[in-house]
């Protein structure tokens, strides 16, 4: 049955097929292995069913904000500070477009957007410091990676609905895992620019500049401490930090002077229209995702790693296998839905945390971002840079490389991301 419903699923989308419409033909496959009577009766069900969730509101919420974030020019003055920060240092644009990511990360929580925002306007100015296009491309999709680690992040509101973990918790287990990934993408840098000969840029600025840069970023700095205390110290629940934040983001631009009706108008079709899509693709895979649970498909993945739950290191290894596989030919969201009932009771068993196992299959859906055929990141690197698509799928892999190491770092210590929660949660 499994099998069956994977080459269904991936006939369609090579024919072409809108990603809901060949999860939802998948569905209706599946309900012939099934019960062909229930479909009527239980799709409709699990379609609606599957994004009547409260705190999925907060999706649209935080993609808003992100949005505004662009039209109030916060991110343009985020990206000033990081120029200040580390524009001075050897392959100093490389290192601004990590760093900028990681501020940004603070509010979108979309690496899509960043990749987007950041992209038009870092790579050329990459370029025009000896970077190759390539690479400028590549570290803008691969630090665009940071954006779903540190929170807000989509991904793991998603995970947090399926498996009831909170929140809170995983937003801040977050924390730290995307700043060591920050650093891995700032290492590479370093190395490609020491290995190109590039020189260092400027001098390095004074304590005024840095205050006045500061200052002046502080409006969308303060947005991040906003969403996760407001979340963790129990104020507001992510759907209200959600609403609180794009509120307290619009408001910004419009005491700034920049933030215009149309650009306000422009910033709720946008998040519209992707909100759209995310949903429909959520509803879909629910679908999916509770026949599998009815055919008793996870209870059959327990048994299977049964053998393993002594040695939890090597389920998580064997998890995520799975995953970034999954995630090559899969959209995200989809991926999600679909493995993360089928995994949670396996991680149970072996005693692995849900928090780490939700940042784990987190940055395992992320890096798919990245990944050909599907990764989108890279689609959306290719056409800000305007790179050929295959040439950047080529020279994608170290970066990818890169976020397997981290991975692998998190999945050998756990601590990394369990601490903050364990000292704040």
């Amino acid at each position: 049955m499994t099998l069956t419903m994977l080459a269904v699923f991936l006939a369609h989308v090579l024919l072409g097929l809108p990603l809901f419409l060949a999860l939802l033909v998948t569905a209706a496959v599946g309900f012939l292995f099934v019960d062909l009577a229930m479909l009527p009766r239980m799709m409709p069900q699990q379609f609606f069913g599957g994004i009547n969730v409260f705190s999925l509101m907060a999706i649209p919420l935080f993609i808003l904000a992100g949005n505004l974030m662009n039209a109030s020019g916060l991110t343009e003055r985020l990206m000033g500070l990081a120029r200040l920060l580390v524009g001075h240092l050897r392959g100093g644009m490389g290192h601004v477009n990590v760093v900028s990511s990681v501020f940004f990360a603070g509010v979108n929580g979309s690496a899509v957007a960043d990749t987007s925002a950041l992209g038009s306007l870092l790579v050329p100015s990459m370029r025009k410091e000896g970077y190759s296009t390539a690479f400028a491309a590549g570290l803008t999709a691969g630090s665009s990676l940071i954006g779903p680690i540190i929170p807000p992040s989509i991904f793991m509101i998603l995970y947090a609905s399926l498996t009831n973990t909170s929140v809170g918790d995983l937003f801040l287990g977050g924390v730290i895992p995307g700043l060591i990934l920050g650093l891995a993408f700032m290492a590479m840098n370093a190395w490609y620019a020491w290995r190109k000969g590039m020189a260092a840029r400027g001098q390095w600025p004074s304590l005024g500049e840095l205050g006045m840069a500061a200052i002046g970023a502080l409006p969308a700095l303060i947005a991040p401490f906003i969403i996760v205390a407001g979340i963790v110290m129990g104020f507001v629940t992510p759907t209200e930090s959600g609403a609180l934040t794009a509120l307290y983001v619009a408001l910004c631009g419009v005491l700034l002077g920049q933030l215009r009706l149309a650009d306000f108008w422009e910033a709720v079709v946008v998040t519209t229209r992707l909100t759209s899509a995310i949903f429909l693709i959520m509803a879909a895979a629910a679908t999916i995702s509770w026949l599998l649970s009815y055919a008793q498909v996870p209870t059959q993945f327990v048994s299977l790693l049964e053998p393993y739950v002594e040695q939890p290191v090597l389920v998580l290894l064997l998890l995520s296998a799975i995953t970034f596989v999954t995630g090559m030919f899969m959209e995200e969201v989809s991926a999600l839905m679909l493995l993360t009932p089928i995994f949670s009771p396996v991680a149970m068993m072996a005693g692995i945390d849900p928090v780490h196992l939700g940042i784990i299959i987190t940055l395992n859906i992320t890096i798919a971002l990245i990944t050909p055929p599907m990764g989108a990141c890279v689609f959306v690197a290719a056409a800000v840079s305007r790179l050929e698509i295959t040439s950047l799928f080529r020279t994608i892999w170290p970066f990818v490389l890169m976020a397997l190491l981290v991975l692998l770092l998190l999945i050998l210590f756990p601590g990394l991301t369990l601490w903050l929660p364990t000292v704040l949660g």
